[in-house]
């Protein structure tokens, strides 16, 4: 196939915080040295934000380093943290507040901005695009080029026109050949080519397997009597230590009487019949969070896989041909439950050691080994070196125990215990088989607090051309019935927060795996958590997907 092509001196793939960061610091450099540089960030969103979920809580450590004039440049980060609560949930309507001395120093909250991620990246975008950053949305990075010496030269973009079955429609436009001389990888959580570059140059040998909470996030309207800003909420326990599994919820005050809630699972749950979207309804249900939506409307919906495993799980984020930034790697800072500034240093940290090696010119090496110094001597790993244990802590020994020691750990000790404690399986593997756990049995929502799949789905503006190639792919078609709905009873039905799978009837009577690729909101759980690793996503036709307009 013919292919048209572009070449750039950096390509940057993925436009969060982590490639805007990249983007924008590149140019930086290149600006004060007087240096022409060609730099294009591609995003698969329809435009720069539109794939964007996060609480968010924003420290502005990185973003200070980055734009220090950021608030004459307009961001929209006007919200300061107000008030801030840390609650442990311990029954559908009891629950009992963590005395401030109780709560780690890394969930304080002094001095962050709630904001919505989304916007926030919107606005670098434009600092991006200000600085001469060639920003093309719309275009997915499909696939990986690879040179004659195995390194990354760059990316094919999708194909815009292909048929369910494959064949080119009227109208068909192949993807492009977009080449670079260094190729930035920052796809978020478990990203499509991340993975891949993971399996191709083995960056994560010797770590521990990443492990996932899956994000499950409302924006509401609420009255003005309601209405706090500034007011952040964290909480654990009830609804998800009910069945066995953990994670937390938030709940935050924005400006215009809006307030975001949301719940994070743990994705190393063991029963097959937890429904993550489930557990997130009854959560509203609790006194200490309707007393905030009652009488409010909710106005977004969306969801997303976040990386948790932290330091202990990080792979090697130097490849010959580029580097893997942020959440594709795995940065977020899991004590803080913060991954944004962690995600825009490691952005900034790759810029700064590539264009140190383009300076080289002819010379320049081919595998950025000096990424590996820069980071390890950034304040970013020694964030990411004291919370090693937070995570692990928790599997282990559970909320109580578990927070007891992440407390010891980071306020008495500051993270420098002289060990370090792993969690080594895979969050798909901890699933047991239907036969050994209890079914779970969920209220129907009652459309005022709690919602079905569907109306949520509609609410993030998600559409996928539907005569196209399923972007969620089936190794083995047999599997689904053979195996998953065998002995896991179809799990896939309920860890989805977007309805895409389902187990019908065919002509026959026999159960088959329908999958509505159309609903997926590109939250990557099934790609996760599917027990028997037989779904892999990849990217749909450019332009598809949830459409958010400020979450």
């Amino acid at each position: 196939m013919q292919r048209e092509s572009m070449e750039f001196d950096v390509l940057i793939v993925g436009g969060g915080p982590a490639g805007l960061s990249a983007a924008i610091r590149l140019k930086q450099l290149a600006n004060e040295q007087g240096k022409e540089l060609e730099v294009c960030l591609l995003e698969k969103g329809s435009e720069i934000g539109a794939h964007i979920l996060s609480g968010a809580v924003l420290e502005t450590r990185a973003l200070d380093e980055l734009l220090p004039n950021w608030r004459e440049l307009d961001a929209p980060i006007k919200t300061q943290v107000s008030e801030d609560r840390v609650e442990q949930f311990t029954s559908a309507r009891g629950s009992r507040r963590m005395p401030a001395s109780l709560v780690p120093p890394s969930l304080h909250n002094d001095g962050n901005f709630v904001v919505s991620l989304g916007d926030v990246c919107r606005w670098l975008g434009q600092q991006a695009e200000a600085l001469g950053v060639n920003v093309f949305p719309g275009f997915p990075a499909a696939e990986l080029i690879l040179g004659e010496q195995g390194e990354v030269k760059g990316v094919i973009t999708g194909d815009m026109g292909r048929a369910t079955d494959g064949s080119e429609k009227p109208g068909f436009e192949p993807g492009m050949e977009l080449l670079a001389r260094y190729t930035l990888f920052a796809e978020g959580a478990r990203g499509h080519l991340g993975k891949l570059l993971m399996q191709q140059f083995g960056l994560n040998a010797g770590c521990d397997p990443q492990h996932y909470g899956l994000g499950i996030k409302e924006q509401w309207q609420v009255a003005p009597e309601l209405h706090q800003p500034g007011l952040v909420l964290h909480g654990f326990g009830w609804p998800l230590a009910e069945h066995g599994a953990s994670g937390g919820w938030f709940l935050y005050h924005l400006e215009d009487q809006q307030v975001v809630v949301g719940l994070i699972a743990d994705l190393n749950y063991s029963n097959p019949y937890l429904s993550p979207f489930e557990e997130f309804q009854r959560l509203k249900q609790h006194p200490q969070i309707s007393c905030y939506l009652e009488g409010g409307k909710r106005t977004s919906y969306g969801a997303r896989a976040i990386a948790k495993g932290g330091l202990n799980a990080l792979p090697r984020q130097h490849f010959p041909g580029g580097l893997l930034l942020g959440c594709d790697a795995g940065t977020l800072n899991v004590a803080k439950i913060k991954g944004s500034h962690t995600a825009m240093k490691s952005g900034m940290l790759g810029a700064e050691v590539v264009f140190e090696a383009l300076e080289q010119s002819e010379d320049a090496p081919l595998d950025l080994v000096a990424y590996e110094a820069a980071f390890k001597s950034s304040w970013l790993y020694e964030e990411l070196h004291a919370s090693r244990n937070f995570a692990p802590a928790l599997h282990k020994f559970g909320a109580t125990l578990g927070g007891a020691f992440n407390l010891l750990d980071q306020r008495l000790f500051k993270g420098k215990l002289p060990f370090t404690l792993h969690d080594r399986l895979p969050d798909h593997a901890a699933l047991k088989t239907a036969y050994e756990c209890k079914s779970i049995s969920y209220p129907k929502p009652d459309g005022k607090l709690s919602f079905d799949r569907l109306s949520s789905v509609f609410l993030s503006n998600t559409n996928h051309e539907e005569d196209q190639p399923c972007h969620l792919q089936l190794i083995d078609r047999v599997v689904p019935i053979s195996v998953n709905l065998a002995d896991y009873d179809a799990p896939e039905q309920r860890y989805c927060p977007a309805g895409v799978y389902e187990i019908v009837s065919d002509d026959e009577g026999r159960p088959r795996l329908q999958i509505n690729a159309q609903n997926c909101v590109h939250c990557k759980t099934c790609d996760i958590k599917d027990p028997s690793q037989n779904i892999v996503w990849v990217t749909p036709e450019g332009g598809g997907g949830p459409n958010y307009p400020d979450m």
